[in-house]
């Protein structure tokens, strides 16, 4: 399955949920290089969501960006599928 395919399906959920704000990047010569596919405000929670396909590994760039966002509070994950990010989701739900 293409990268887009499963981020189209995420977007799909994502709009389903509520307490949930998530903003599409849209890389390009317009856009920082390294920003994750999706940026979400989950009940509170600021999570970043990198999106590959599966067997697929984040570029150094996208490692550093990802680990910034740890390092400032936020919460950063690479994500395979849909239920990578149900699973991320539920336990924010679940811690609250």
């Amino acid at each position: 399955m293409k990268e887009k395919a499963i981020q189209n399906k995420i977007v799909q959920y994502l709009k389903q949920q509520p307490n949930t704000w998530f903003f599409k990047t849209h890389g390009g010569m317009y856009q920082v290089a390294g920003i994750p596919d999706l940026i979400l405000c989950y009940m509170g929670h600021f999570v970043a969501l990198e999106i590959k396909r599966p067997g697929e590994k984040p570029t150094k760039l996208q490692e550093k960006v990802l680990k910034d966002i740890q390092e400032a509070g936020g919460i950063s994950v690479v994500v395979h599928s849909l239920l990578d990010v149900k699973s991320v989701l539920d336990t924010l739900t679940k811690e609250g």
